[in-house]
């Protein structure tokens, strides 16, 4: 908890000031039908108020702003994603693209599987998209099934529950990213013999 709490000052101090100008910390991939009213956008402001700098369509993006570039420069420039699987997920060019990008970017990206299990994720091929897309998202898709996820019932689960827990895990993640860069930036310093 110190460390998560020393990590968010740090960030308070550091990078608020040029919120707009900073790279997304956290990209929030999810189908909007499903779940832009309920876990998306609990995760998004709860990123928010911690100060961390998220990145969700319907918050970063205006009229006018082009679709692919914004997406797939916050996706590029993000430090970690967050896939929010749901039932009609898979019907979304949109995720299967973004979720397929932010694989190939190697992005570390921790899935929830909300009222919908790993299994049940299936690409479907509609004629719609070329056969390149359909074997990147099938990839992408096999990626996510076989990363370690939280699994959300939102018949029974409560939302603050996932929203904290996602929340944890991100947080983690950074500091974790932080302590590798702070590790690097010291193996780099070359050391003076006086």
């Amino acid at each position: 908890m110190h460390r998560t709490s020393q990590f968010l000052r740090h960030y308070n101090r550091t990078l608020v000031a040029n919120r707009a100008a900073k790279p997304c910390d956290v990209f929030i991939n999810h189908r909007g039908i499903d779940t832009k009213r309920t876990v998306a956008t609990l995760l998004y402001d709860h990123f928010y108020r911690l100060n961390l700098h998220p990145f969700l369509d319907s918050k970063n993006m205006k009229p006018g702003d082009k679709l692919f570039d914004n997406i797939n420069g916050a996706i590029r420039k993000c430090k970690v994603g967050v896939a929010v699987f749901s039932p009609r997920y898979c019907e979304s060019y949109f995720c299967l693209h973004e979720l397929a990008l932010m694989m190939e970017s190697r992005k570390k990206v921790i899935p929830i599987f909300c009222d919908v299990k790993p299994s049940q994720l299936r690409v479907v091929d509609n004629g719609k998209c070329a056969m390149e897309d359909i074997r990147r998202f099938n990839w992408a898709l096999e990626e996510a099934k076989y990363t370690v996820g939280l699994t959300f019932d939102s018949l029974k689960g409560n939302w603050s529950d996932v929203v904290t827990s996602a929340s944890d895990n991100i947080i983690k993640t950074l500091i974790e990213m932080e302590d590798e860069k702070q590790m690097q930036r010291h193996k780099s310093t070359p050391i003076l013999d006086v």
